[in-house]
């Protein structure tokens, strides 16, 4: 009886405890969360539309990216989109999330990156890093990092 009993609360503590952890994409975003949110999907259509003006209003002076094949500031993010040499295509977003602490937050996306690298289309998954400052008053990003996923693509190409 008494084994029952312990294994009927072990169960029911399990059972509470799961249903008390609320994923984070299921959470409701704070209106600063969801500026951030925002800012970062815009910025993926800035990139892929070239619009090398308005990515330098949203790029921290001293902000760095991590790519594939390098690491590089603000200027050479700024002159690889202009050239066309990375050219983000699109950015198929499965999961976005965002951790705000004071004035920094820290967004993560689950994505499918299309680009044009070297003349050649490749999709890859990645899970992209980006972190934001609040500098009066607005959103600037000051990192960007590409990690590779080993997870397949799951986006499905027309060619």
């Amino acid at each position: 009886m008494k084994t029952i009993f312990f294994s009927l609360s072990l169960i029911f503590a399990a059972v509470n405890f799961c249903s008390a952890q609320t994923p984070v994409s299921a959470q409701v975003p704070t209106k600063a969360e969801q500026e951030v949110l925002d800012l970062s999907k815009a910025k993926w259509l800035w990139m892929s539309d070239k619009k090398v003006d308005t990515l330098n209003n949203l790029f921290v002076d001293r902000s760095v990216f991590v790519h594939m094949g390098g690491t590089w500031g603000k200027q050479r993010e700024l002159d690889v989109i202009k050239s066309g040499s990375i050219r983000y295509k699109k950015a198929e977003i499965y999961t976005a999330s965002v951790n705000i602490f004071g004035n920094t937050a820290i967004l993560l996306n689950d994505i499918d990156l299309v680009a044009v690298v070297g003349g050649n289309e490749v999709v890859n998954p990645f899970m992209v890093t980006e972190v934001y400052i609040k500098e009066n008053g607005k959103w600037k990003m000051g990192s960007l990092t590409f990690s590779q996923l080993r997870r397949p693509v799951k986006l499905k190409i027309d060619k």
